[in-house]
């Protein structure tokens, strides 16, 4: 009888893997998703300026997940750029507002002509397993201010009850993207034209 519960038991832990990990189309969940940028400054008086924390409220996308063949998988991922807001903690409320105005308008988003970023994944590589997911290399193309560019980056991957879990970070030059990196006082206060995008990625398996 123990043996009997013992193997009962084994089954349905093997059959709770499979369906954790099951092949097919996931949502992206914007409430467990998060992504943020961190801006820096530079120049002679750096220290009179400061850096910026922005972070996406929205996120939406798709993933289509292979775990038996990782390199078949593929991610699509949009971010309205009006959706991006400076939270800067530290600062006063005026000048994270002078910030967001800055930031969304044509000097440097300029959300009205640019009105989303999106993200394309076009190949999956140096794929591996561990004891609970995969490391593995995301390249894609990343379009920002109506500019698309190749990106590559590190990727971890989990995969658990038909949610997948994915986190890594970026760097991209906002020149590569046609914005010029707002400097102040002549410039001997501006924003560091490398950009750090971290993020946490969430998606639920479609229904």
């Amino acid at each position: 009888m123990k043996q009997h519960i013992v193997c009962s038991l084994a089954l349905a832990l093997a059959a709770f893997a499979t369906a954790a990990q099951e092949k097919g189309a996931y949502s992206i969940d914007n409430a467990k998703s998060k992504l943020q940028i961190d801006v820096y400054k530079e120049g002679a008086f750096k220290m009179f300026g400061h850096d910026h924390l922005i972070v996406a409220k929205e996120i939406s996308g798709h993933v289509q997940f292979d775990p038996q063949n990782m390199e078949d998988s593929t991610v699509d991922l949009k971010v309205p750029a009006n959706s991006l807001m400076a939270v800067d903690p530290g600062e006063s409320e005026r000048d994270r507002r002078d910030v967001q105005v800055t930031m969304t308008g044509e000097k440097v988003l300029d959300v009205a002509k640019f009105p989303e970023i999106a993200f394309t994944s076009t190949r999956v590589s140096a794929v591996k397993k561990n004891a609970d997911g995969w490391e593995l290399t995301l390249a894609g193309k990343l379009n920002l201010h109506g500019v698309e560019k190749p990106v590559s980056f590190p990727l971890r991957v989990r995969a658990a009850a038909g949610e997948l879990r994915a986190q890594g970070e970026v760097s991209v030059l906002q020149t590569d993207h046609g914005i010029t990196p707002i400097k102040v006082g002549g410039g001997s206060v501006k924003v560091k034209d490398k950009l750090k995008i971290s993020f946490t990625i969430v998606a639920t398996k479609a229904h």
